[in-house]
């Protein structure tokens, strides 16, 4: 047993599934495709590792992803025709439970979280089309979400709560600047994220709003915000120190080590055996807070260009201020590029080669020395 909730429903640990078991009756609103949907004849709620192996791929068991969950939770002893739940590649022993209370009002999240394979933002390039029926893969990377919470509410409420629930994961997400594996936008999820919601219907306290503006949705958000930081530090280390980096900040827009090699290594091709020693040397840049603060200042500016909130006129000309700084930093003349193509395009190739002309002045000299 991993906690019992102040509902007196039990939290378990079982194979690779997070399992809560009903104390009484509950109101259910669930995405999963097993009994998802609002429901009231609900027993059991589940969060289950789908991967095959640890390392491997997510699998069914079953010909149909329904199949597969009903299967799991007939294995871990549930009435299945009663239980819903939600699946992940992620590891339960990576799970982060974090309960709220205030006066009477008590709930907890439960969540499971990695993105670092299929973040993504709200309106990236789909990976498929559905029609009719097909089978469900479950890529690597899903922010599962189950929230108990130790009140009364209507279905209405319930239904907000799974708003308030969104918010906060994205905010949290937000909060460490994670990019989209699919376009250069923030992330907001990834792209097979789950999410039970759960209300107490025996309880005596009664609650109808779960927005923001009320206390149910301030806990709401507390919880599920630090809940999601934690799963996702625990499953790839995911945290505001790891995002200390101008390659894990650039990365969406396509700045990493392996672009600045890449365009070295294409003038400079004797170098070529190298590679090990180079990344080395650009790794001592990648985590020094000024270029980090630079870096990530430049890359609002072009985030800003493609909402439309700034003109192009504007862009290119802070973009330059900040690449003269960052030559400042580097010890580098500064000199303005012509424009050429897009501005996404030229801010990032004049950006990328700052850098590139950092590395062969001081990389090669570094070389010549030993």
């Amino acid at each position: 047993m991993l906690c019992k909730l102040t509902s007196g429903d039990t939290v378990y640990h079982y194979n690779k599934s997070i399992i809560i078991k009903f104390s009484g009756k509950r109101a259910v609103l669930s995405t999963g495709i097993l009994n998802g949907g609002y429901r009231e004849n609900i027993s059991a709620v589940l969060n289950h590792d789908a991967k095959a192996a640890p390392g491997m791929g997510c699998q069914l068991r079953a010909p149909t992803y329904e199949e597969h969950m009903k299967l799991i939770a007939e294995e871990a002893g549930l009435d299945a025709e009663h239980t819903t739940g939600i699946a992940t590649a992620a590891n339960m022993e990576n799970v982060s439970i974090v309960s709220q209370n205030y006066g009477n009002l008590s709930l907890t999240a439960i969540v499971t979280a990695g993105i670092e394979t299929n973040g993504g933002r709200v309106g990236d390039p789909a990976s498929y089309m559905e029609e009719n029926e097909r089978i469900t893969n479950i890529p690597h990377g899903t922010i599962n979400i189950i929230l108990a919470i130790d009140g009364k509410l209507f279905p209405h409420t319930l239904a907000r709560s799974f708003i308030t629930v969104t918010e906060a994961k994205t905010a949290a997400i937000q909060e460490l600047l994670e990019g989209s594996k699919y376009s250069t936008g923030l992330a907001t999820g990834s792209g097979t994220d789950g999410v039970i919601v759960y209300a107490n219907v025996e309880s005596k306290n009664i609650y109808q709003d779960a927005g923001k503006h009320s206390k149910l949705g301030e806990l709401i958000g507390k919880a599920v915000k630090q809940a999601v930081k934690e799963a996702l530090e625990k499953q790839s280390g995911l945290c505001p120190e790891k995002q200390k980096s101008i390659f894990r900040r650039g990365r969406r827009y396509g700045i990493t080590a392996e672009r600045l090699w890449e365009d070295y290594i294409a003038t400079n091709s004797e170098k070529q055996n190298k590679k090990l020693e180079y990344m080395e040397f650009i790794e001592t840049l990648e985590k020094k807070e000024d270029l980090v603060s630079l870096t990530s200042l430049y890359l609002h500016l072009l985030d800003q260009w493609e909402w439309k909130l700034l003109s192009e006129k504007t862009v290119r000309e802070h973009c330059s201020l900040l690449r003269k700084e960052i030559s400042n930093i580097l010890g580098l003349p500064f000199q303005n590029r012509k424009k050429k193509s897009s501005v996404i395009e030229d801010m990032i190739e004049a950006y990328i080669i700052l850098f590139t002309q950092y590395v062969s002045e001081n990389w090669e000299k570094k070389i010549e020395r030993k």
